[in-house]
This record gives C-alpha cells, structure tokens and sequence, in this order.
C-alpha cells in the first residue's frame, strides 16, 4: 500500500487514550489501532526503508514494573530505524501531532568518549559546529537525553563548542502540530524532508561515533 499519512482516527485514537488508559479500552478499540495506526506505519517503513532503512515500531504497552504510574498503554506511536552505524531517525504520532527527528539520542560511555574527543579536535569539531549551527537556523532543535549543567571534566567553561559538549546524544528534531496534511501523502515528504536535513549530522555521527560495542547492561 502507498503511505498516505495517517488518517484522522488515529489522532483521535490517542486523544480518546488519553482520557481512557485501560486495557478494558484498548481491548475495545484494538481495531482502529491495527488500522489508522499501525498499518499506516508499515506503509511508510514500506516508502522509505531503501533510503533510510527499516522502521521498526516501538511497542504500545508501557513497562509499569518499577513506574509509579501504572496506565498500561503509551500515549504516543513511534518508530525508528536501527543504529547499525550510531545514528538512527525516527517519527513519532501523538493526539497533537508528529515528531520527527534524527540521531543519537543516548550515547553509551564508549560512544561518549568518542564524542567528546571527535568535538576537541579542530578538524571534526568544527564540522559537526557548522553542521548544528545550520539546522539551528532552519529551526530545528537539538536535544539529548542527558545534558551537564556544567563543562565535561577537562573542558574548560569558555570552550567554543562547549556547549555541544555538555549534551549526552545528539538529535535533531522538529514538532509538527496536528494538520491535515498528517492525513495525506504530503506527510512522506514533510517526514524525509527532516531527515534528509539531518543527513550530514548523522553521516558525522556514523563516522566520528559509530555503535557501542559494550555488551548491553543487565537489567
């Protein structure tokens, strides 16, 4: 099927969530989920897996074991590609609209190490300060995870790119409130068209961080 942006049911599904978080609920409307949610979904993995690769969906049930809050289902829809090379995009649909971004947005210690030795020097530093300072004006956010409040061991305060340095990832993303055109085909190309712009941050990414190579921690 071609990807023609999801249609109104599924904005409507989550707002309806978000009022009723059961699994009574859920039970009742699986339905429309499998329909205005998750088949549009695999249509777009469908429309973009040969440039950007496979989205896999993340799943709807939330992991309440050792959450104070215990609504069983997660208000929001989201899909990402694998981080086979350390940067990865993603798109993700809630009651108020889309989000779409690219990146890495938690780095593991080995892939931090190698980001903050990838921003001291001159060379590859100023690269990804170029390529940041340019999605900044075409009105992307940067964002990670985890930020310092203050400078990295070692990094003085008054450093040029000091501020990258303090963030624990590096995503680039931009907030689409709900639209019409999220109901159309016209949502492919506002979707790649973010991830397109993101290209050059995660082609730096993928070369100067890569993937973890740590064993995954223990739960």
């Amino acid at each position: 099927m071609t990807f023609k942006g999801w249609p109104a049911e599924a904005f409507d599904f989550y707002t309806e969530l978000e009022a009723n978080n059961s699994r009574p609920w859920w039970q009742a409307h699986k339905d429309t989920y499998d329909h205005a949610v998750r088949e549009p979904f695999e249509d777009l993995t469908d429309a973009v897996m040969a440039e950007f690769g496979e989205l896999r969906m993340f799943r709807p049930n939330r992991d309440t074991r050792f959450a104070k809050d215990k609504s069983p289902y997660k208000t929001a829809a989201a899909a990402m590609t694998s981080q086979a090379d350390g940067a990865s995009y993603y798109v993700q649909l809630s009651a108020s609209g889309l989000f779409v971004g690219a990146g890495s947005y938690h780095l593991a210690t080995d892939q931090l190490q190698r980001w903050r030795a990838a921003l001291a020097d001159d060379r590859t530093g100023r690269q990804i300060a170029r390529v940041t300072d340019g999605l900044v004006g075409q009105g992307y956010d940067l964002a990670a995870a985890e930020s310092l409040k203050t400078a990295p061991r070692g990094w003085a305060k008054d450093h040029p790119r000091i501020e990258l340095a303090r963030l624990k990832g590096l995503v680039m993303a931009r907030t689409f409130p709900k639209a019409k055109w999220q109901s159309t085909a016209k949502a492919l190309d506002r979707i790649t068209g973010v991830w397109r712009d993101a290209a050059p941050m995660c082609a730096w990414i993928d070369a100067n961080i890569g993937p973890s190579t740590l064993p995954p921690p223990e739960r």
